[in-house]
């Protein structure tokens, strides 16, 4: 629910909200007052005027930016069609060089933070091809555009205000500040409240640099995930084979068995050998859209869904992370 003080800003709020979108966006004067008032209530909250005015300089509501945030890839896409876009050949042959040539710093951010550089180096790969595309959308118009939006507006409104005091911070140029459609920023693609929670200066320069310092961007992800629960001495999952009369109502995250108890309930390894007889507890996942496809996962596929909250994701990433060791 978009919140504006004043009584004329409460009667565009009751309009824009009864108007379908297209409608909404055409209201550019109920836009330019809402987003008057969003800047006076940053400046009262200490970001300064000179920052302000370079950050909103142009800022537009881009109706593209609300059309990306109603497609999303589990919606249009089924999880065989996700998997071969997200993970073709070269992006592994890729992500093994890049595991290969920053191996030191990599084993450095691991030994620090209990995370192993192969996962490190799958959530670079699959947020931004390794640091090649990291999304070419001013940050502040596309938090702004989904904080004027209905859908998720307080969400979008605090982590705009977030990215006002990164800049005001000094850590990167409003400028430069760009990222995806949805306000991720920078190599590691985090979300304004993810770098203040998160970003680390591993090289010690005064500034936390998720856009162009490697270093700063392979310690920020590994702070990210120990501190969201990450084990270093465990994977992710696998995919795995189902008996024919399995109850699929123990296809859930909700339901955790150790292994031993799933092994008793027929479930294998996809190659039909015996599941690991660590102590591993875990859970059954089948993508929505994926023809049936079973993967038993652990603790840091949840600690992956914290990062982003995507099935489809949580499993491209471990699916990387895999192939970055395989032959």
């Amino acid at each position: 629910m978009l919140k504006i003080s004043t009584k004329l800003g409460s009667l565009v709020v009751a309009v824009a909200m009864a108007m379908p979108i297209s409608s909404a966006v055409a209201a550019k004067k109920e836009f330019g007052l809402w987003l008057e008032e969003l800047k006076a209530e940053a400046h009262a909250n200490g970001i300064s005027k000179p920052i302000l005015d370079t950050a909103f300089r142009n800022v537009k509501f881009k109706e593209k930016i609300i059309t990306l945030d109603r497609k999303q890839p589990e919606v249009t896409q089924t999880f065989q069609q996700y998997m071969a876009k997200r993970l073709p050949k070269s992006l592994v042959d890729m992500g093994k060089a890049r595991l290969r040539k920053h191996k030191a710093v990599l084993d450095e951010v691991s030994r620090i933070y209990g995370v192993q550089p192969r996962f490190i180096v799958a959530l670079w790969g699959v947020e931004t091809r390794f640091g090649k595309y990291t999304g070419g959308f001013n940050v502040v118009e596309a938090l702004t555009t989904l904080a004027y939006d209905d859908r998720r507006a307080d969400y979008f409104r605090k982590e705009l205000m977030i990215a006002l005091r990164i800049l005001e911070d000094r850590h990167i140029k409003p400028g430069d500040m760009k990222g995806s459609w949805a306000g991720a920023m920078g190599q590691a693609q985090f979300m304004p409240s993810s770098f203040v929670n998160f970003a680390v200066d591993h090289d010690k320069d005064g500034r936390r640099d998720i856009w162009t310092t490697k270093p700063d961007v392979f310690a920020s992800a590994a702070n990210y995930l120990s501190k969201s629960g990450w084990r270093g001495d465990q994977t992710w999952g696998r995919e795995v084979k189902l008996p024919a009369d399995f109850d699929k109502n123990l296809i859930s995250l909700k339901i955790q068995k150790p292994m031993q108890e799933w092994q008793n309930l027929g479930v294998r390894k996809v190659n039909g050998t015996d599941l690991p007889t660590r102590q591993l507890v875990g859970s059954l996942v089948q993508p929505k859209g994926g023809n049936g496809q079973t993967f038993l996962v652990y603790n840091n596929y949840r600690t992956i869904l914290k990062w982003n909250y995507s099935t489809y994701f949580a499993m491209s990433v471990g699916q990387l992370a895999d192939k970055l060791v395989s032959p």
